[in-house]
């Protein structure tokens, strides 16, 4: 790995370290960075998820005064997360390579969906929640956000790419609480898929070690970029940096 090479990845974790805080979807910028430096897909995913561990440690920590009073509901959602992320990371290693080369370019390119129609999910949040009258039957989400998060868990644990955007739409839609607090939940349930998914790796799969500490180091002061100043970026900016760097991602994907 060249110097600019590992500036290059460090620069990269710090942004998905800043993004990941705020809304999600960071491995739109650490993936294609980790292919550019000739990792093979699976051995980036791997490295990537457990360089975003400190990142999501961070950002929660950051987001510490919005935890206040969620233990139950994070009890309960990082459970579920736990389970699914385990999933996820052994759908990773039991899938052949060639599937996860043709699957991850369509899960990218649902990543940026998501990230494009995150303004109208945000307004149809809101318009559901005045219709109820801020009555909320299911504090907690109930079942179907707990089947939900798992299942979202699934694909973190698969590709980490927009958990936390899928995260915040599920319990948008399911929970009545005010955003940044959800935001804080998010950040809770990305650092547990992230950390039990890197637990599994660690003992069946190949990391580029070098990649981990500098998306570690640069995440984990993203993080707290995103906690304390990143509510101040345009989301329009930020929309537009994710969507042109996965299209990036998808372009290299396809290309190998």
């Amino acid at each position: 790995m060249s110097v600019w090479e590992a500036i290059a990845i460090f620069a990269a974790g710090t942004a998905a370290g800043t993004i990941n805080t705020i809304v999600g979807s960071g491995t739109l910028i650490t993936f294609p960075v980790l292919l550019a430096t000739g990792l093979p897909p699976v051995t980036a995913t791997v490295s990537n998820g457990l360089g975003l561990i400190p990142g999501s440690i961070s950002g929660a920590i950051g987001y510490r005064a919005e935890l206040t009073g969620q233990r139950r509901r994070i009890l309960r959602l990082g459970t579920a997360a736990l389970i699914g992320g385990l999933c996820g990371a052994m759908l990773l290693l039991l899938l052949p390579p060639t599937a996860f080369e043709t699957i991850v370019p369509v899960l990218v390119a649902l990543a940026l969906v998501l990230v494009v129609l995150q303004p109208r999910i945000s307004a149809a949040v809101q318009r559901r929640r005045e219709r109820n009258g801020n009555v909320d039957p299911h504090p907690d989400g109930g079942p179907l956000l707990i089947t939900s998060v798992m299942l979202a868990s699934v694909y973190g644990g698969y590709f980490t790419a927009a958990q936390g955007i899928i995260y915040l739409s599920l319990m948008g839609m399911l929970l009545h609480d005010s955003l940044q607090r959800l935001n804080a939940t998010k950040n809770v349930l990305a650092a547990i898929v992230n950390s039990v998914a890197a637990l599994f790796f660690l003992f069946v799969a190949h990391f580029d070690w070098t990649a981990v500490l500098l998306i570690a180091v640069g995440s984990a002061i993203g993080g707290q970029i995103g906690a304390k100043i990143g509510r101040r970026l345009s989301p329009v900016v930020l929309r537009t940096t994710i969507v042109v760097v996965g299209t990036v991602a998808i372009v290299q994907l396809l290309m190998r």
